[in-house]
């Protein structure tokens, strides 16, 4: 059975990858640029835009199942109509708790639309939807190493982070189990902590002091905007941030459940990551 990976390249489509490579599947990736892909030697990469269908084409010949790594909606949409040409009999989507958010806003509403294209696809289905993701604080390892500082707009928001493994994890279930289909699977790390208490535990990991400082709201839009996104989203994240400070976001048991095996806790994540904080 060939499973063709989407954003094979990144932090989760990695762990896909080797999580399907052991379980002794047939794994295929997608790229712009293949030779950068830097992705193991058993993996069959093909350059595929998913702006350009006869790519997907060629990339899904053959191909059973897809994990899919959304970006724009058109781009989920192609990949989708591709698919089901192709005769492809499961998709497995990374989306995000946020749909479930209680207030309307611009990220929630992005994830939702790709999880409506994959179900209007009329293609079996399986929906992976993390909590916020630990490797976001690699955002904090400049101010750290420069400066001994976290520097976040939230300091009481409460949120069960999950480490990129275990998201993989269950992505990887899901696609070798068809019991999956039909499925949202929302999963969360093990503990809601708010990013002073994560600041605490990565000074333990580093072995070093470090400081909380509060960021501004108005600095932080800039931050997030000076990314390429548009100023509804910091706000949107700001929102969140509020939320959470009085309603600490909900710890689900669905990574045990599904894996067998409990997930990583933030400290087993900044003792992984460490190098980047040093």
């Amino acid at each position: 059975m060939t499973i063709l990976v989407t954003g094979a390249t990144g932090k989760v489509g990695r762990n896909v990858v080797t999580g399907l490579l052991a379980a002794g599947r047939t794994v295929r990736a997608i790229s712009r640029s293949p030779q950068r892909a830097g992705l193991p030697e058993d993996v069959e990469v093909l350059r595929a835009d998913l702006a350009d269908p006869a790519t997907l084409r060629a990339a899904l010949d053959g191909v059973e199942k897809v994990f899919v790594f959304p970006t724009a909606p058109d781009g989920t949409r192609a990949l989708t109509a591709a698919a089901a040409q192709a005769g492809v009999r499961h998709l497995v989507l990374l989306s995000s708790t946020v749909p479930g958010y209680p207030k309307p806003n611009p990220i929630s509403d992005a994830h939702l639309a790709h999880e409506r294209i994959v179900q209007d696809a009329d293609l079996p289905w399986t929906f992976v939807r993390p909590g916020g993701f630990m490797s976001n604080d690699l955002a904090w390892a400049h101010s750290i190493r420069s400066a001994g500082v976290v520097r976040d707009p939230c300091p009481g928001s409460a949120v069960a982070l999950i480490d990129e493994r275990d998201i993989a994890a269950v992505a990887v279930a899901a696609l070798l189990d068809d019991t999956h289909v039909g499925q949202a699977h929302e999963i969360t790390g093990p503990r809601s902590l708010t990013p002073v208490q994560r600041t605490r535990i990565l000074a333990r990991a580093i072995e070093r002091p470090l400081r909380f400082e509060t960021l501004p709201a108005a600095e932080f839009t800039e931050v997030v905007t000076s990314q390429g996104y548009p100023p509804e989203y910091a706000t949107a994240m700001l929102d969140f941030g509020e939320h959470f400070a009085t309603t600490p976001g909900p710890v689900h048991p669905t990574v045990e459940r599904i894996t067998g095996r409990p997930p990583y806790t933030y400290a087993d994540w900044a003792a992984h990551h460490t190098t980047h904080f040093r």
